[in-house]
């Protein structure tokens, strides 16, 4: 055991994020107006945890001023979350702007202020308007692309003079392929060619926002919230490094290296043309992507993912899908969270800090999200209702040390938030899984109470000083 005292320098963000669908609920949402999570919600109810969704969520909307005092009171100083696309217009081909809407972001961005919390705004964080989908397969569509443009230019007019902080998408890697490589999400349809499709749109779309952000001159600054997965190999055999460098390919470096480096990595583009992947892309997109990189990158960060070499060919009469290339592998003896199932390392922080310092120029960059989900948390509630949660204490301190040793080695991380500020709604798994400082009572009008570590995370943004015994074993 080895007692850590580190002195967390004053710009290093102390926040915490969530997004517009899991907290906001569907109160004075009008006609036509629904996400993608909508349209997924109303098809497949049955799929979500007890049947929560976001059509109440945590009332955010009502609530905001609640719970914008409780951020101040928990020592949150940066809070990120998104813009709905499907509720910020009423028109999505002529970008016309609810009012109602739009009135309610001005309030909360002027209750942020007057709290001293700084806001981080995203443009899409899975509320891609189902009428878009519906129309146009959605991101498969390079009409798409433009109405996002339209829709950033709307925001960007209406709140650039509030906001300094912008980010195109959250995990834009994320619902084609639960929806279309792993069919796993409504509407189930195994497509790698649409796959890769939403991928290369969602990378132009992104340049292409940038390109209009500077364009018209705004304040501050232009990035993209990423998470690719730190990713290891069972052993050092040659064929066990070579699953994880390709597993590295087609869910990671598929968007940190278009979103940084203005490119795709060569060796994907020869994986997918000698797969038969086709992808619709011109010269002069791939030139928007060269030319309009970020300013700077949110990381999301939660578990390793560790592969190791298939021990059985993908069957040759089924689409191409990248695990024909990679096994997981689960490390004997891991530390885990067994409510999410996920293992917990936090020197994934570090590994990731090193590499966007060696291989991404020390690109500005921050852990956007990372946070511990577990169920059940009633059961660690005091004698006064208090839920006791040294669990979730311990594991963010532990990922805040990482981040803090990689800094101090030069890697450029400006920050950590946690996931999430309050108890919200997830995909599926709805309030399953508790991952907020503050607790939601769901069978109680939703009421909002301090956890313990709310307690622990204000102290620590007050001492500015990161204080706990380390196991040497996660050193």
């Amino acid at each position: 055991m080895s007692q850590v005292s580190m002195e967390i320098p004053q710009d290093f963000i102390l926040g915490a994020a969530a997004s517009a669908w899991q907290t906001e609920g569907w109160s004075g949402k009008k006609q036509g107006q629904d996400s993608y999570l909508d349209l997924w919600y109303q098809h497949d109810r049955h799929v979500w945890h007890n049947g929560y969704g976001p059509a109440v969520a945590t009332d955010f909307i009502n609530r905001y001023r609640e719970d914008v005092a409780l951020m101040k009171q928990s020592g949150v100083g940066h809070y990120r979350t998104s813009i709905n696309w499907s509720r910020f217009l009423t028109d999505y081909e002529q970008g016309v702007v609810d009012e109602e809407y739009a009135g309610y972001i001005d309030a909360l961005l002027d209750e942020m202020k007057l709290q001293g919390i700084e806001p981080m705004l995203c443009l899409e964080h899975y509320e891609l308007p189902g009428y878009l989908l519906e129309k146009y397969d959605g991101w498969r569509s390079k009409r798409v692309v433009e109405l996002f443009v339209l829709y950033a230019r709307r925001v960007f007019e209406r709140f650039g003079g509030k906001v300094t902080r912008w980010f195109t998408f959250n995990e834009p890697v994320v619902v084609q392929t639960r929806v279309y490589l792993d069919a796993i999400r409504w509407p189930y349809e195994q497509n790698t060619n649409t796959w890769m499709q939403w991928n290369h749109h969602k990378n132009l779309a992104t340049a292409k926002v940038v390109q209009c952000f500077r364009q018209m001159g705004c304040a501050g600054s232009i990035g993209v919230i990423l998470n690719p997965e730190v990713t290891y190999a069972r052993s050092g055999a040659p064929h066990d490094q070579r699953a994880a460098e390709l597993y590295d390919l087609f869910y990671n470096r598929v968007f940190l290296d278009p979103a940084i480096k203005g490119e795709y990595p060569a060796e994907l583009l020869t994986l997918l043309q000698q797969h038969d992947v086709s992808v619709d892309w011109t010269a002069e997109e791939m030139a928007t992507i060269r030319d309009n990189t970020v300013d700077e990158v949110g990381i999301n960060l939660y578990y390793p993912h560790r592969v190791k070499a298939p021990s059985r060919a993908w069957c040759s009469t089924t689409p191409f899908h990248p695990a024909m290339y990679y096994e997981h592998f689960e490390l004997p003896g891991r530390r885990m969270n067994r409510s999410r199932g996920w293992e917990i390392y936090p020197r994934i922080v570090y590994d990731m800090a090193l590499r966007l310092r060696d291989e991404y120029g020390n690109i500005p960059w921050f852990i956007s999200e990372n946070g511990m989900g577990i169920e059940q948390e009633e059961r660690f509630k005091n004698a006064e209702g208090e839920i006791q949660d040294d669990y979730r204490i311990e594991f963010i301190r532990e990922h805040i040390y990482w981040a803090l040793k990689a800094r101090e080695e030069g890697a450029n991380c400006q920050g950590y938030m946690l996931w999430a500020f309050t108890d919200n709604v997830s995909p599926m798994n709805a309030f399953k899984n508790r991952y907020g400082l503050i607790e939601i009572d769901l069978d109680n009008q939703r009421n909002r109470r301090q956890k313990k570590s709310a307690h622990w995370f204000r102290a620590l943004s007050e001492s500015r000083r990161l204080s706990f015994t380390l196991d040497d074993e996660n050193r």
